[in-house]
């Protein structure tokens, strides 16, 4: 609930079904457990694992993290962005989803959560293999959370 302006936002701007990021953030952060921190502890508001490529401008935090390189889980040092806000972060992941072409299919998906995972694995976005399942089903479940706090009867003050 808390990031759901910031992603309704994103999902006019990308078209992806907010409810899909709120997921990818929830799968990426391990519900907010695992989240990404800068060197003095806080919070690098990066709730989508992006990565600091070279042409990334903007802050930058170095942490662990876990690829799967050859087929086998490593732990490596490598640089993500850093963001002042978590809403700075859905502005962020929308514009790469937008504007980098290697995302166009995950863009396309539309309302299938599946289709949407999928484009995200075959794009490179996550070097674990079963990363396209694991959200499927993490989309699903925020989904079924979604239906059923609308559905359940709301208190008469």
């Amino acid at each position: 609930r808390a990031h759901t302006e910031a992603a309704a936002g994103a999902e006019a701007e990308t078209g992806i079904p907010a409810a899909f990021m709120v997921a990818q953030a929830a799968h990426e952060s391990g519900w907010g457990r695992r989240e990404i921190r800068n060197a003095d502890g806080t919070s690098a508001h990066n709730l989508f694992g992006i990565k600091a490529g070279a042409s990334w401008t903007g802050k930058v935090t170095q942490v662990m993290t876990t690829e799967v390189i050859d087929g086998q889980p490593r732990k490596v040092m490598a640089k993500f962005r850093a963001y002042a806000s978590y809403d700075e972060s859905f502005r962020d992941y929308a514009k790469l989803m937008k504007n980098n072409p290697r995302y166009a299919k995950v863009v396309a998906a539309g309302n299938d959560a599946q289709g949407f995972a999928q484009g995200l694995q075959r794009a490179g976005y996550a070097t674990d293999p079963a990363y396209a399942d694991k959200l499927t089903r993490v989309i699903n479940t925020t989904l079924r959370m979604q239906r059923a706090s609308l559905q359940s009867p709301q208190s008469i003050a």
